[in-house]
């Protein structure tokens, strides 16, 4: 009994420890062959997944391509409503779940438990993709709220993951947008409030 309470207790410390506080992504390559029209005429939503890993190269590309910065003056490739900018991008990894900051071109750790079942919700094979995207709409960036801004945050959101689904086809990944999750458990372990809208999530990976 000692033997088995030594041995989980060193894999809960090993869990914690290749939970990175800070991981910088390699710079965004952006130069994908396909084109536009081939990724649209390619586009399909994918529920099974093979369980190798993402590349950081490659994820680094497609987060730029989902809400990064494309020009100068710090905007996004992503329209949002008046320039709010409320997208927030978490990814899902199995080391820990991570925010996409899109100006320094890292990943900052947002909680170190592999919530990716959390967010396939059981849902069929969806659990083996080795990626999950979170996209969030953070209301409470909105300098003046009204009857309709909820919607702008919904819209932009839908911006996002089109990004995302173009992106993948770019980059040979596959993904599906999904609404199940497990919305109480994520909010809670993300720390997000009653202003931070939990729309969206992509699992990513490469087809089965």
């Amino acid at each position: 009994m000692k033997k088995i309470y030594v041995l989980l207790l060193a894999a809960v410390m090993c869990s914690c420890v290749s939970a990175q506080t800070s991981i910088k992504l390699p710079a965004p390559a952006k130069d994908a062959d396909m084109t536009l029209f081939k990724a649209l005429q390619q586009r399909a939503s994918v529920r099974e997944f093979k369980t190798d890993e993402v590349p950081m190269q490659a994820l680094s590309d497609l987060l730029w391509a989902a809400v990064g910065i494309n020009r100068e003056d710090g905007r996004l490739t992503a329209p949002t409503a008046m320039n709010t900018q409320e997208i927030r991008l978490f990814v899902c990894l199995g080391n820990g779940t991570y925010e996409y900051v899109a100006k320094d071109n890292v990943l900052n750790l947002a909680s170190s438990k592999d919530l990716r079942q959390d967010v396939a919700a059981g849902q069929g094979n969806i659990g083996d993709a080795p990626v999950f995207l979170l996209i969030v709409a953070d209301l409470d960036r909105y300098q003046r709220k009204g009857p309709r801004t909820a919607t702008f945050g919904a819209i932009d959101c839908g911006y996002v993951s089109q990004n995302i689904c173009l992106a993948c086809e770019a980059l040979g990944l596959s993904t599906v947008p999904r609404a199940m999750m497990d919305q109480e458990t994520l909010k809670k372990e993300l720390s997000l409030g009653e202003g931070q809208e939990l729309l969206i999530n992509h699992p990513v990976g490469y087809r089965k």
